[in-house]
Formats: C-alpha cells, sequence, structure tokens
C-alpha cells in the first residue's frame, strides 16, 4: 500500500459508523470495504424495494441497481462497483455511471494511483476492454484477463484472434490467442497465452506462451524468447533496465531465465512469484527445493528453513534489505523475516507491511474467530474485523481500521 501523506495522523480515535444499525436498517449486507485513509467504510446493500446500492458510513447512494458486486475503494478514495440495470452492466464510480453499458462487465482494475479505471466487457457477443468509459475499438471472440501499465495510458488482454468449431483441435494447436494491447493484436498468435504484465516504464508488454504442444517460452512485445522450455511461469521486467526475467522448467527442474537464457544456477522442484527488489539488483522468489518443502530464494540461494503448506509471494523492504513473506507450516499461517518465522500461529495471517525504513512489520491476522494487528511478532488486542495496518510516512504512527462492538473506528497508534 503506498504511503499516506494526505491522510490525518494525529486524532487518535476515531468513531466513523455503527455497523449493528445497517444490520438492522438493511435486509443485506455485502462485503464490508474501507478507504485507504480510513475514513469511510461502506458495503452495498439491499433496501427496502430490493435494489441494491452502496452505502457509505450509513448514507446510500441516491441511483440503485438491480445488481452491483466487486465492491472497492481506489488508490484515491473513490468508491466503484459493477453494477446492472435493465440487463446491462457498467461501472460506477463516486455515483456516478459510465454511459456506455454492455452485456457484462468484470475484472474491475485501476492504475497505480487510482487515474484508470478498466474491465473486461462483453458486448454483442464478442469481447473486449473498456477504460475509463471508453471501450477499446477493436472487439475479439473471447478477452481474458487484464493489465494496466503502471502510468494508466494503457491496456492489454489475452484475446482470441480467430473462430474456432468445438471439435477442432487442428486449429487451436496452429493457434488462435494473442495479446491484444490497447486493442491492438500481435502479428503473431500462440497455442495459449498467460500472465501478460507491462514493463515499469510502460512501454512494453510480455506474456507466458506455448507455442505447440508441449513447448513454453516467453513472448516480449510479440517476439518469442529463441529458446523453448517444458513449462513457464508469469514474467517480470526488470524495472531498472527492461531486461525479462521468467521462471522456466528444465530438463534438471525449475530455474530463473533472463531474456531466455537461465542465470540462476540452482534448479528447484518448483519456482514462481518473482519479486525485484527497489534497486533491481536482487531477485526473490517461492521455490520448492524438493516435494513437500517451500521457502524463499534470493539470487538463487534458497533460505535454510522450509515450510511444509505453502508459502506465498515474497515482501522487500523499501530498502530492499530484508524480505518478508507469509507461510503456512503445519496447518498454521504465520510470517518469515529474512528466513526465521515469527513464534506466534495464526488460523491466517495476510500481507506483511514494511515501515518505510524497513526495521518493523505489520500485518492482519485472524485466530479463533477474532481479529488482530500483529507488530514484529506481537498480537495486539482483538478485534471484530480489521484491515490491513497501514504505517505512516514517518514509521513511528500506525493507522488501524477496525470494528469492534458492531462499530467501524479509525485508530492511529504509536508504533
Amino acid at each position: 500500500m503506498a504511503l499516506l501523506t494526505n491522510c490525518d495522523w494525529n486524532t487518535r480515535k476515531k468513531h466513523i459508523a455503527d455497523i449493528d444499525e445497517w444490520k438492522k436498517k438493511f435486509s443485506v449486507i455485502h462485503e464490508l470495504a474501507v478507504s485507504p485513509d480510513g475514513e469511510k467504510i461502506s458495503a452495498i446493500i439491499k433496501g427496502d424495494n430490493d435494489r441494491f446500492t452502496p452505502c457509505v458510513n450509513g448514507v446510500t447512494w441516491p441511483h440503485t441497481f438491480e445488481k452491483a458486486w466487486s465492491l472497492r475503494f481506489g488508490c484515491d478514495g473513490r468508491l466503484t462497483c459493477l453494477a446492472m440495470n435493465d440487463d446491462e452492466w457498467t461501472v460506477a464510480t463516486d455515483d456516478q455511471m459510465w454511459e456506455e453499458k454492455y452485456d457484462y462487465v468484470w475484472n474491475l482494475q485501476e492504475n497505480r494511483d487510482g487515474e484508470c479505471i478498466a474491465v473486461n466487457i462483453k458486448t454483442g457477443g464478442q469481447y473486449g476492454v473498456a477504460v475509463n468509459d471508453k471501450r477499446w475499438e477493436n472487439i475479439f471472440f473471447e478477452a481474458r484477463d487484464l493489465a494496466i501499465s503502471p502510468d494508466g495510458e494503457h491496456t492489454a488482454a489475452i484475446v482470441q484472434t480467430e473462430r474456432l468449431d468445438g471439435a477442432d483441435t487442428v486449429g487451436f494447436l496452429e493457434g488462435v490467442w494473442s495479446v491484444a494491447v490497447d486493442g491492438h493484436r500481435w502479428d503473431k498468435n500462440f497455442t495459449n497465452v498467460w500472465g501478460v504484465t507491462f514493463s515499469c516504464d510502460s512501454r512494453n508488454v510480455a506474456a507466458e506462451v506455448r507455442t505447440d504442444i508441449r513447448d513454453y517460452t516467453i513472448a516480449v512485445d510479440g517476439n518469442p524468447w529463441n529458446t523453448v522450455f517444458r513449462c513457464v511461469w508469469e514474467p517480470l521486467f526488470n524495472p531498472a533496465n527492461g531486461d525479462v526475467t521468467a521462471p522456466v522448467q528444465t530438463e534438471r527442474g525449475w530455474t530463473l531465465a533472463l531474456n531466455g537464457t537461465v542465470i540462476w544456477d540452482k534448479y528447484f522442484n518448483q519456482l514462481w512469484h518473482q519479486r525485484y527488489n527497489p534497486n533491481s539488483q536482487d531477485i526473490a522468489a517461492v521455490v520448492s527445493p524438493k516435494f513437500g518443502k517451500w521457502t524463499i530464494a534470493i539470487n538463487g540461494s534458497p533460505w535454510k528453513e522450509t515450510f511444509s503448506d505453502a508459502v506465498l509471494p515474497p515482501v522487500f523492504s523499501p530498502d530492499g534489505t530484508r524480505v518478508a513473506a507469509v507461510i503456512k507450516n503445519k496447518g498454521k499461517w504465520t510470517i518469515a523475516v529474512d528466513g526465521q518465522p515469527w513464534d506466534e500461529v495464526f488460523d491466517m495471517i495476510w500481507n506483511p507491511h514494511f515501515s518505510p525504513d524497513g526495521s518493523r512489520i505489520a500485518a492482519k491476522a485472524e485466530r479463533g474467530g477474532d481479529f488482530f494487528v500483529v507488530i514484529d511478532g506481537k498480537v495486539g488486542s482483538p478485534f471484530e474485523a480489521c484491515w490491513d495496518p497501514v504505517f505512516s510516512p514517518d514509521g513511528k504512527k500506525l493507522l488501524i481500521r477496525s470494528i469492534d462492538d458492531g462499530a467501524y473506528y479509525r485508530r492511529v497508534c504509536s508504533v
């Protein structure tokens, strides 16, 4: 989560809304969403007229809908959902509907500053993407997934470029899938495409591709690597120079490749979820040294400690010197930092968040039906519900957004 600079870091405790009152007033309340600054809480509710609309701090939008879902606050604090009236779907942001309507919309996404809102669309039996109320000029037989460039100027999706009959296996293997960027498809088709991603400067696009029945590789701007592999996972651009790395499966096992060439000298039972550190010098990834064992490897060197059930994507500290990850071991969840798991374990724990200087880590956790904010492995007071904690820009305070005794509060606590 980005640092909240324009945020009230002085008010220690603020009552925002009484959720128990909502339960008495509305027959249906869907999942709650909270704004990044903690000043607003919302949910899609069902009113007396059997229609749905978002409720924000106890006040419902004037517009109502036959259906509404995928409610979320953007990075800029605006509230957006997908909504349907008269069997037509659109996007609504702060009670303002897009003019364009579609047979269906899904996969609501935004770029890093929240200014670009995009969705996959179905219209007239074909598929595409709409961005800020403007549909791609070209639509396709199918469109899957959606990626937005960091600057919000471009979108990409996996598209089916040719129609296939139900049993046309020959046509499928010859390739009917490609990537469209801003509605313009790559020149080359592939048997399959997955994992579309933009470069950090928003100029290039890479994706996992299957070139035939058994060969996999990475394509960058439509051009596949010269080397093929038994399998690949999602590519990632180096933020510093635009090189592309991806986990690849060879005869010796899984390792990391750069622009088609293997760069790690170690091989694993599995490797995925690669992440660059902020200086673009180090790469961390989830690896399985052997079956049933999971850990993190940095530049190919795995942590000594392994975990039996799962390891989630690694998170670098802002200075790039520390790595944390959610791990599951023997049925319980916790966070491991630089290879060492916290002593406290939980029924569930969410992503770790580093303080700006990288010295502290906070996370949301759940145990026995109660929710907690955990700092450096130490468990705070229980809540009925809470959201990810947020460090202040100076790292001395923590924003806690929680529900206690049926009411939503916004708290600022000293770390």
